[in-house]
């Protein structure tokens, strides 16, 4: 099998994403000096002839939008064993829905957000291309040289020349971001399709989650009563079932955003892309870490009522996406279940996309540090020196109550605790390396409590990672 440390001139560095047809490496062009992403055919799709031009048609839809708001390809090429790859810009500032990891964001941020991803959508209308799965992981953000924010749409795995759409027989799309007529073989589609998702990106943005059935979407305002009804009819507007009754194009779309973003008052609260920020020279980490947003509907799973296999009878045994981490909680705490993974770079080391999961009796609450809320939440990373980054961090209306060293049968390092957060309960960060004396594979914890009980030694000891 072909090793993957180099593809021609490409120096791999580290594996940012897998999906069902290909996984995408971030590398290093050495003649340029840049960092590029890197998308390879995965192996065991090698055979398959229908696949494999499904995955070169992506790069060169990418190449015939030709926008600076479409992810650009710049090269394209093949593996000693066959396989095709294609070289894009490297988006370093993550996707929006890294950024839904934190919660909704405020309205105005949202709206403009929602206006760039749909001028983005806009530049592929007008090159002749439908996207068919706009949803926020695919919508990327990259920091240009002036230290803004670029949006720019990418993975057109689903994407069609308008031509071809209007005659499509098979259902595409997400579940939460598909219009009806994705959902139907023989319907046919238009640009119009992709103002059902672009809603749909607003409708979490602005509320958290991810919307209902076509038909079927609870009105915004009920998630977030302060709402302005405009911006509720906009976005609803966008996601009638009905697509005559939708908004005619992207850019029309756009423009509403743009005239309701301006107008509404208040200033946005403040936020950064990593979810930390610098105050008097340390680190105030405001939520457990940036989860990486699930791919299909639904971000959290509801747990009350469950009763996993293998749980004790007071505890609550969960685990990721991937299966390679699990713990176990008290069974009060398993409300909710967030288990797609985390970046990283929320705690300040290099962004990327590593397995995690949060886990908590009301997962809303968890990005305000007063709240009243017990969970966990676990990341696993492979670089970077978690210890310190650990060590830099405080909690403002917290109590630091001192920090230890922990030791367990597969886990060893350092716990810090705050006391008498303003909602009441307790905050303890860890920062873990195997009990073996190995450097690898390193853990995030965060632990978050209410009451007088202390479930944090009883929760570190039945972490497992594979």
């Amino acid at each position: 099998m072909h090793s993957l440390g180099r593809i021609g001139r490409y120096r791999l560095q580290r594996r940012l994403g897998t999906g069902a047809f290909g996984t995408v490496w971030l590398a290093h062009d050495d003649q340029l000096e840049a960092q590029v992403a890197v998308k390879v055919l995965a192996e065991n799709w090698s055979h398959r002839l229908d696949v494999r031009d499904r995955f070169l048609s992506e790069a060169r839809l990418l190449r015939k939008a030709g926008s600076g708001r479409v992810v650009q390809v710049y090269d394209i090429g093949e593996l000693p064993d066959g396989r095709p790859y294609f070289v894009m810009e490297y988006a370093d500032a993550g996707t929006l829905a890294d950024r839904l990891a934190q919660g909704p964001l405020p309205v105005p941020e949202a709206l403009r957000l929602t206006a760039l991803a749909a001028r983005s959508a806009a530049a592929l209308h007008e090159a002749g291309i439908v996207h068919r799965d706009v949803k926020p992981s695919n919508v990327l953000l990259r920091t240009a040289p002036d230290g803004t924010r670029r949006v720019l749409l990418a993975d057109l795995g689903l994407a069609k020349s308008l031509a071809q759409a209007s005659g499509l027989t098979l259902a595409a799309g997400s579940a939460g971001y598909q219009p009806p007529e994705q959902a139907e073989p023989g319907a046919g589609i238009d640009a119009r399709a992709d103002v059902y998702g672009l809603g749909a990106v607003g409708y979490e943005l602005v509320t958290g989650t991810v919307p209902g059935p076509p038909g079927r979407v609870v009105p915004p305002r009920r998630l977030r009563p302060d709402l302005a009804d405009e911006v509720q009819r906009a976005l609803m507007r966008a996601l009638e079932p009905d697509r005559e009754w939708r908004w005619p194009g992207a850019d029309a779309f756009a423009d509403e955003l743009d005239r309701l973003a301006a107008r509404v008052s208040g200033p946005p609260r403040p936020r950064r892309l990593d979810g930390v920020r610098k105050r008097t020279g340390v680190l105030t980490l405001s939520v457990a870490a940036v989860l990486a947003a699930a791919a299909a509907a639904g971000t959290v799973t509801l747990l009350h009522g469950r009763s996993p296999s293998g749980s004790a009878p007071d505890g609550l045994r969960v685990q990721d996406s991937t299966g390679r981490i699990v713990a176990e909680v008290p069974s009060g705490w398993g409300g909710q279940l967030r288990d797609a993974g985390w970046d990283p770079g929320a705690l300040g080391l290099a962004s990327g996309h590593e397995p995690g999961l949060a886990v908590a009796d009301d997962l809303a609450k968890w990005p305000d540090p007063g709240a009243d809320v017990d969970g966990l939440f676990v990341g696993l990373s492979g670089h970077g020196d978690v210890t310190a980054k650990v060590n830099a961090l405080t909690h403002s209306g917290c109590h630091y109550a001192g920090g230890r060293t922990w030791a367990g049968a597969a886990w060893r390092g350092r716990v810090r605790t705050w006391s008498d957060c303003p909602g009441g309960g307790s905050i303890s960060e860890g920062a873990l390396r195997p009990a073996s004396g190995g450097a690898e594979p390193q853990l995030y914890v965060q632990i978050r409590q209410t009451g007088h009980s202390d479930a944090t030694d009883r929760i570190l000891r039945s972490l497992r990672v594979t």
